[in-house]
């Protein structure tokens, strides 16, 4: 019964996306992006799109460049209806992110 509690704290919750901080200047509020490849309905050509979500963290542990988990919840205010979950990978400093992109 332990192991099954254990499993469960590693699931992600359903409907999660995994993106990157792109902003966090305002208070409580990040801009993340999630990255992902789509099939071009008529020539199936995959292409790469992206969705930017304004996310909900109340403690203001993410920074830009970190890697979070987000998932979908009631609206906090008119354009934020995502909240932070995790952190699952956080970035050195944010010049390093920039040189990447």
């Amino acid at each position: 019964m332990a192991d099954d509690q254990g499993k469960a704290a590693q699931k992600s919750v359903l409907g999660s996306r995994v993106g990157i901080v792109t902003s966090d200047a305002r208070d409580k509020t990040r801009t993340v992006v999630v990255t992902f490849q789509a099939k071009h309905p008529k020539y199936g050509k995959i292409l790469r799109r992206k969705s930017t979500f304004q996310v909900h963290d109340p403690k203001n542990q993410s920074k830009l460049g970190d890697r979070v988990e987000i998932a979908n919840c009631k609206p906090i205010s008119k354009t934020k209806s995502w909240r932070l979950l995790r952190i699952v990978a956080s970035t050195a400093s944010p010049e390093q992110h920039k040189t990447e992109a």
